[in-house]
């Protein structure tokens, strides 16, 4: 591994281990949106293995934010909770069938959370 590659290492390391909670979240969500974007391409020119990998790893992600929901302490997030499950339906059948038009639908869900996500992130805390 080059010097490089080491110093970009251990600066995301730092960054994850240092981000407030919401940032976490955005931060899930950003690479979440990589992993629908390499995959989308990867689906477009016949690139299974990339596509595989990708779409794995975007459905680890989904369900590292549905466990992290709290629906005792936010019991609305219960509609939140729905979405990832059905997110996660359309990755699996995306994954199966390298369809792009699903990994494009999951892109269509995703987009619009993040956004709202890495607003909230930036909203002063009320509490």
């Amino acid at each position: 591994m080059t010097t490089s590659a080491m110093l970009r290492r251990r600066y995301n390391g730092d960054a994850v281990t240092t981000a407030s909670p919401n940032r976490l979240v955005v931060m899930l969500y950003d690479r979440l949106l990589k992993d629908l974007n390499t995959a989308f391409g990867a689906v477009s020119q016949g690139d299974v293995e990339v596509a595989h990998r990708n779409l794995l790893h975007a459905q680890d992600i989904v369900t590292e934010l549905s466990s992290s929901l709290d629906l005792s302490m936010w019991p609305e997030g219960a509609q939140l909770k729905a979405l990832y499950d059905y997110l996660t339906e359309r990755l699996v059948q995306a994954n199966v069938s390298k369809d792009a038009s699903l990994v494009a639908e999951a892109l269509e869900i995703v987009e619009p959370l993040r956004d709202a996500f890495a607003e909230a992130a930036l909203a002063p805390d009320l509490s």
